[in-house]
Parts: C-alpha cells; sequence; structure tokens
C-alpha cells in the first residue's frame, strides 16, 4: 500500500508538472497572438517610443543632477580624494562677495531680456500683416540666432574694439573717438555692450515664436474691431496680447532663466574679466580651472533653485495679477463676433 501511496504521489507531481507546461505554453502563444494583432502593435510601439526617451532622460539628466547633488556636500577635485564637508560648500557660496557680485550681474541680462521681448513683440506684429520685403526682414532679423555662439562672440569682439566698426560709424555720425569710452574695458558700459549682444542674437526667436502665434488668431477679430472704430494698437491690446498670453509668458520664463544663466558673451568676448563674469561663467571656472567640482555643484543647485523660484514667481504674478482683465475682454470680443455672426445668419 505504501508503495502504491508513493507512486500515486510521483504521478500527480508529474502530472501537475505538465499541467504548469501547458499552461504556459498557452500563455506563451495567446501572447504572441496578441504582439501579432494591431492593437499589440500598436502598445508596442508606443511603450517603445516612451520608454527610450524615458531611459535617455534618466540616464544624461536625473542621474547626473542626483550625483551633482551628491558632490556638492563635499570637498572634491574631478581626481582624488574626497571629502565630506556638509553644508560648507553653500556656506562659502552664499558668503563670497564675487559670487554675489556676479549674482547683480544677471539685472543687466533682466532688462535686456524686457528689452529683447519688447522689440521681438514689436517687429512680430509688423511682419504678421502684409508688409513690403516682410519675408526678407523676417528671415534678416532670424539670421543672428542661426550663428554660433563662439563665432558671435568673435564677431562682437572684433566689433566692439576701439577705433575698429562700432567706433568707425560713431565717427561717422560726428563723435569725436576721443569721447568714446572703452566698450570692453571701462566697468560702466561693458555689460551693456555685452547685453546688447544677446538681445541681437536672440531677438529673432522670440519675433519667430510671436509670429506663429499672431498668425494663429482669427481675423474675423480685426475686421469685427475695425467696425467699431478700433485702431491697430486697440487691436493690439484687445486682440493679439490676449490670445497669445501663453506664448508671451513662455518667452518671459525663458528670457528672464536666460538672464540668469549668461554664459556665451562674457566666456567670449571678455572673458569674464573686468567685472564681466555672470554667475554661470563663475561656475564653469570653479570647476573646470579651480578643481572645486563641490563647491561649483552648490553654485549649480543654488542657481537652479533660484531659476525655479522665478518661474513660480512669473506664473503666479501672470495667473492671480495680470490674466483676468484680458481674459474678460477677450471672452467679451469672442461673444460679440458670435452674436454678429447669428444675426448675420438669420438674416
Amino acid at each position: 500500500m505504501s508503495q502504491g501511496k508513493h507512486l500515486a504521489h510521483i504521478m500527480g507531481g508529474l502530472m501537475g508538472k505538465i499541467n504548469t507546461a501547458a499552461n504556459k505554453d498557452g500563455i506563451i502563444h495567446r501572447l504572441l497572438k496578441w504582439l501579432r494583432s494591431g492593437k499589440g502593435q500598436r502598445t508596442v510601439i508606443i511603450i517603445t517610443f516612451m520608454s527610450v526617451p524615458l531611459l535617455l532622460l534618466i540616464v544624461f539628466a536625473y542621474l547626473p543632477f542626483l550625483k551633482m547633488f551628491e558632490f556638492s556636500f563635499f570637498n572634491m577635485k574631478y581626481i582624488g580624494e574626497r571629502k565630506f564637508i556638509g553644508l560648507d560648500n553653500y556656506r562659502d557660496v552664499l558668503t563670497d562677495k564675487e559670487v554675489m557680485n556676479s549674482l547683480k550681474l544677471a539685472l543687466y541680462y533682466l532688462v535686456g531680456s524686457f528689452v529683447q521681448l519688447a522689440l521681438a513683440l514689436y517687429f512680430a506684429t509688423m511682419l504678421s500683416f502684409k508688409t513690403k520685403g516682410g519675408s526678407f526682414f523676417k528671415g534678416t532679423i532670424f539670421f543672428p540666432y542661426l550663428i554660433s555662439g563662439i563665432a558671435m562672440g568673435f564677431m562682437f569682439r572684433f566689433f566692439y574694439t576701439r577705433g575698429f566698426v562700432f567706433d568707425t560709424v560713431l565717427t561717422w555720425l560726428g563723435v569725436e573717438l576721443e569721447n568714446l569710452p572703452y566698450w570692453l574695458r571701462d566697468k560702466g558700459v561693458n555689460n551693456m555692450a555685452l547685453v546688447a549682444t544677446s538681445v541681437w542674437k536672440y531677438m529673432g526667436q522670440n519675433m519667430v515664436l510671436f509670429i506663429g502665434a499672431i498668425m494663429s488668431v482669427d481675423k474675423d477679430l480685426y475686421e469685427s474691431a475695425s467696425l467699431d472704430g478700433a485702431n491697430r494698437w486697440h487691436q493690439f491690446c484687445y486682440i493679439i496680447l490676449p490670445s497669445i498670453k501663453t506664448i508671451v509668458v513662455l518667452n518671459m520664463i525663458l528670457s528672464i532663466t536666460g538672464s540668469l544663466s549668461a554664459f556665451e558673451p562674457p566666456y567670449v568676448i571678455t572673458g569674464g574679466t573686468r567685472g564681466t563674469s555672470t554667475f554661470f561663467l563663475l561656475m564653469h571656472n570653479m570647476a573646470h580651472r579651480h578643481q572645486k567640482v563641490g563647491k561649483a555643484s552648490a553654485m549649480a543647485l543654488i542657481l537652479f533653485g533660484l531659476i525655479l523660484i522665478v518661474t513660480i514667481a512669473q506664473k503666479l504674478i501672470f495667473k492671480y495679477a495680470l490674466s483676468d482683465s484680458n481674459e474678460d475682454i477677450s471672452k467679451k470680443t469672442a461673444r460679440m463676433i458670435k452674436k454678429q455672426r447669428a444675426k448675420e445668419a438669420q438674416q
């Protein structure tokens, strides 16, 4: 009897394994059938297109950011021993006068970003309508954005050199050369000269974004407003500006964050000398020249925090302080047009 029970137990185990294998084969068969179907292929394509960019983002963005956060607590170089010092790097950055002075330079670039946006919006509004030579002017204004930042720096280094292009043009206009400052040496004007190069380079990019947004505005709005006696200025204030508010906010965020991380003009044109070293340039020198990787990492995280605070503040200001009136106006204009179209349809 015991042998019979033992044999039955063995046979039961074998049958269980056979059933498990059969179930696995059935699951694999159903899975392969689902993958061959249209729904399965669409799912695989979606997962692939989502996973590859996400993997690249994790490997080349999130992991380096976490490592930089770790490095900010160490006194270290690229090669050599690391010494844990806690928050000393952050304390050194916040008490360093040179670092604080470099943050003040962001105000120059901040003012320049508003000038840049104003000019871009002006040219975009003008060139969005029928203008003689409009395509030529669009290409001419956008062309500087296509130039490499390094090449632009060398161009403007030559442009601002004493007695060269800019000084020559001003002397043609009647200004004496002796009365002109040294554009890249004089601490009173050198940062303004560098900001002007950034305005010249990036204005075209903002203009193209504005033109794309303005071209999407319904043309009937202009006709309806002109019938009510609205001039071009009224159309800009009550039709164009409310309709492209999202692009305006986006360009302002990009411009202001760019002013906090300005790098190419001071790096190429002046090398950060004579009071032109921005926060980003100082951080670059700290990491690659002085090999203070821990302190440079702390500076990068502080810059990230500043950009995050400025971005959130901008969104809150536009959401709660500046958006209500424009939205009301645009909604009233849309309702007016709908009523007018309904009357025309009834007639």
